[in-house]
């Protein structure tokens, strides 16, 4: 009897079964080191963040750099004048074979790619967050890293910092008793806005078009390599320098993925959340160019172990929780609210309150029993010469990633999807497909 044949859907889904399995274990070190001797790290993408995380693991070897900004990669050259220097990253994997790790600052859309050989060659990867531009590309680099065994870590800083810790040991501990609805805001409203809008949450430019022309182009850029896998267009200054190129569909994916990655992680962490059943969103009229400035999103989880069903509510921009509005809770302008059982906890990136303070007056908290972090990138540095484990390893960052991702789909699909997770579709509407995954441009592939 013939087999049928193994699409890319029937690969990735018969991948997914078998990662699933992989545990949160330590990477197999394939060059034994100790934390003395020093890894040989490249650096794709050397502006920006890309400046700082460099700076962060500057106590290792940078032997190679690369960024498509001609000035970016002068000033890093300045820094570290012994790294060779690329323009383009496949190059850069094309010729150079002796290197430890890599760390991935670029733009979203060319995170994958920046990534994913690096995962084959069986290099250690720090990539900023997202993870992906999409959803399919984060289940490939899943599944890629969960086979290279390597060190991974994604740019999560705030998921390194104490208040997070004693958040997590507060919720699954039981301080306020099982949880079945969260919500999570963030004030940041990069999107497509009015300029009167754009002053109130400080954006950096109001954009509400593509614009109908292109510029000169900077003598210091490859904009083609810039452009990478998306589609052709003309340079624009609404585009570059970033992070103006994430609010538009082409580049990012606006301000869900970027600060649900934070934000989100945090809910993810302590409610052991993997992937939703539903997901709902609801907003202005999707715009096929530009993500929107404000918008909600609904996920529904099924239990997780003891945990019951969960009820987890996103909203960005202008949109805020009911207890919010009505003063019920304190007006942060970001945070997370756990509502549980026995009460509700409170939390933002560096602080956090049990609610009603009147019953927690007495509360003895639980002893510690997650470790501080010695410091994300030293984490991951660790991770790269002893093989101890990182805590926004790949394999949790990519469900994160896939999560925050299927926010905007529901957002840009304009109804509330059934996520089969499995065979990653939405069981309901045919035409998400097209914001699950998409086709490069020619000369780009994974």
């Amino acid at each position: 009897m013939s087999r049928p044949p193994t699409t890319r859907r029937r690969f990735l889904s018969k991948s997914l079964a078998i990662g699933a399995a992989v545990p949160f274990t330590a990477p197999n070190i394939l060059r034994a080191r100790n934390l003395i001797e020093k890894l040989d790290i490249a650096i794709i993408g050397s502006g920006g963040r890309g400046g700082a995380n460099a700076a962060s693991v500057s106590s290792e070897n940078i032997v190679a750099l690369c960024d498509v900004n001609e000035n970016n990669l002068n000033s890093a050259g300045t820094r570290f004048p012994k790294a060779r220097k690329y323009v383009d990253f496949r190059r850069l994997f094309d010729k150079e074979k002796k290197f430890d790790a890599v760390v991935v600052s670029t733009c979203e859309h060319t995170h994958a790619f920046a990534t994913l050989p690096a995962l084959q060659m069986g290099k250690h990867v720090y990539c900023e967050k997202p993870l992906t531009y999409n959803i399919e590309e984060a289940r490939k680099i899943r599944l890629a890293a969960g086979k290279a065994n390597v060190a991974t870590q994604m740019g999560t800083q705030i998921h390194a910092g104490a208040n997070y810790r004693r958040v997590v040991e507060l919720i699954q501990s039981g301080a306020i008793g099982p949880v079945r609805e969260s919500h999570t805001w963030v004030g940041r409203a990069w999107g497509r806005q009015s300029a009167e809008d754009a002053r109130k949450h400080r954006d950096i430019v109001s954009v509400r078009e593509r614009p109908q022309t292109g510029q000169p182009l900077p003598s210091n850029l490859n904009w083609d390599l810039w452009l990478g896998p998306a589609p052709k267009r003309p340079f624009h200054n609404v585009y570059f320098p970033g992070p103006k190129w994430y609010r538009w569909w082409d580049f990012g994916n606006g301000t869900m993925s970027d600060l649900g990655s934070h934000f989100v992680d945090l809910p993810f962490w302590a409610l052991n959340l993997r992937h939703p059943l539903t997901v709902e969103a609801r907003g202005p009229e999707p715009h096929p160019e530009i993500a929107p400035a404000s918008m909600q999103a609904t996920y529904e989880y099924g239990p997780r172990g003891k945990m019951p069903s969960l009820k987890l509510h996103w909203y960005q921009g202008s949109q805020k929780p009911q207890l919010w509005k009505e003063g019920k809770i304190p007006k942060w302008g970001s945070g997370t609210l756990f509502v549980g059982d026995k009460g509700m906890l409170i939390s933002d990136y560096n602080k956090h309150l049990l609610l009603p303070t009147k019953d927690f007056e007495d509360f003895q908290r639980p002893e510690p029993f997650i470790p501080n972090s010695i410091g994300h990138h030293a984490e991951w540095i660790q991770a790269c010469k002893m093989g101890t484990p990182t805590t926004c390893n790949f394999e949790y960052a990519g469900w994160l990633t896939e999560a925050n991702h299927l926010g905007n789909v529901a957002f840009r699909a304009g109804k509330k999807l059934q996520w089969d997770a499995e065979n990653m579709v939405a069981t309901n509407d045919t035409d998400a497909e097209r914001f699950i995954r998409r086709d490069y441009r020619q000369g780009w592939s994974l």
